[in-house]
């Protein structure tokens, strides 16, 4: 004799638990806190509101160079007159020929502030430039024309004001060792400092400098008469 078993209805219990239609799973949750505590904490950091967190997520600077090695001496005969300081502003554009400026082209504007030297060299005066009467009254001097010296950048004073640069320059200098690199400026803001000290007075403010100087000196060793003359 056999028996049939008649299917029953699954109860509640035995029914698998069904998921919420929105409800967040637990790491999903996790991961959001620990995000939004992140975004808080660089909010307040870039926001000055958290000055503490400011210090605890700084870097930290260590100069681990080497000590200056002296490589040579030069023995200095010249006599530094005069000094000019000068600024100029740069403006660097370079375009690509069949590319739009935002795929390819950079544009920077520079401001350079430098120093050029004017001096008369003194090693170049012989014995014959130099006379002297015999009463030991009156003396002459015959010294070079005064000179311009290397113009040197001030780094402490130049500064880049603006960088445009196209979207091949930007992924171009993911890869370089020096993005953004600034020596083609640099190097014009050098050139245009030196060509506007030859333009300048400094020479020349170098030359009457000098003559105050020697004239000076001589005056204090007991002559009367100083003529100093230049010449190339």
């Amino acid at each position: 004799m056999t028996t049939s078993i008649e299917p029953t209805e699954p109860t509640e219990a035995d029914k698998p638990a069904r998921r919420l239609p929105g409800r967040m799973p637990g790491w999903a949750k996790a991961l959001t806190a620990v995000v939004v505590v992140l975004v808080v904490m660089f909010a307040g950091i870039r926001l000055s509101l958290l000055p503490g967190l400011r210090d605890f997520f700084g870097t930290e600077t260590h100069d681990r160079s080497g000590p200056a090695l002296l490589q040579s001496i030069q023995d200095m005969s010249r006599y530094d007159a005069a000094s000019g300081n000068f600024q100029v502003v740069v403006d660097l554009e370079k375009d690509a020929k069949y590319l739009p400026d935002a795929i390819r082209g950079t544009r920077t504007l520079y401001v350079g502030a430098g120093t050029v030297d004017a001096y008369v060299d003194l090693g170049k005066v012989g014995d014959d430039d130099v006379t002297v009467d015999e009463d030991r009254t009156s003396a002459t001097l015959r010294l070079p024309h005064a000179l311009l010296g290397t113009p040197a950048l001030d780094p402490d004073r130049s500064y880049a004001v603006s960088k445009q640069r196209g979207l091949l320059d930007r992924l171009g200098d993911l890869f370089s060792d020096n993005p953004g690199g600034e020596q083609a400026v640099q190097k014009l803001a050098v050139r245009h400092i030196g060509d506007a000290a030859k333009e300048s007075e400094l020479t020349a403010r170098a030359e009457s400098n000098t003559t105050d100087m020697l004239e000076g000196l001589l005056h204090s060793l007991g002559f009367k008469e100083v003529k100093v003359v230049y010449s190339s």
